[in-house]
């Protein structure tokens, strides 16, 4: 029997995300302590936390595979999570104005069929943003709970320039990756 499946998330995004699989899932999160380490690389830091996560939620449901997922803004290899204050929000949609950056999602999961890894990488650009420009997003945006102050489904077009890569993983699950990971685990999606 194919073992249940848990989304250690509470994100809206990956639950919208996950819900366009067709897979059943349900969602259960334990407050796990992220790393915002700078010195760690991008997927090995967005990976460790990803795990803890999963097998936070794993140890208490050992009979059903748990998807943990974590996900990080990178510029210059520094992480920019998600902002404390407004202040900081701004600060961060300053850093990336007219610059590329990278956003990494990392995925764990955590079955009786098996141990699955993931961390995908993708380039986003900014447009040259004015103060009048950061504003207006922040306006129409609740930049608080999104790594590096801004939502590619939301609004992205007024900040960003192009994206190269995954648009699934900046937003917060690379489900064809996700997808592949559970086919291999036994799951038919």
């Amino acid at each position: 029997m194919i073992p249940p499946v848990i989304l250690a998330s509470q994100s809206p995004r990956r639950r919208e995300l996950l819900e366009k699989t067709g897979i059943p899932f349900s969602i259960i999160v334990r407050d796990t302590e992220e790393l915002k380490e700078a010195s760690m690389p991008p997927q090995e830091l967005c990976l460790h936390n990803a795990s803890a996560k999963a097998e936070a939620v794993f140890r208490e449901h050992p009979d059903s595979t748990v998807i943990g997922a974590d996900t990080l803004v990178f510029l210059e290899g520094f992480p920019l999570g998600k902002p404390e204050d407004e202040e900081e929000a701004r600060s961060m949609l300053r850093k990336l104005s007219g610059r590329t950056h990278h956003v990494c999602t990392a995925v764990a999961i955590r079955s009786p069929l098996g141990m699955k890894n993931l961390a995908v990488l993708t380039e986003v650009t900014f447009r040259k943003l004015t103060e009048k420009d950061i504003r207006h997003y922040m306006e129409l945006v609740d930049v608080m709970d999104k790594a590096g102050s801004y939502a590619f489904q939301e609004h992205g077009e007024m900040i960003i320039s192009s994206v190269r890569g995954d648009t699934d993983n900046v937003i917060g699950l690379p489900v064809r990756d996700v997808m592949k990971c559970l086919n291999d685990l036994g799951y038919r999606v």
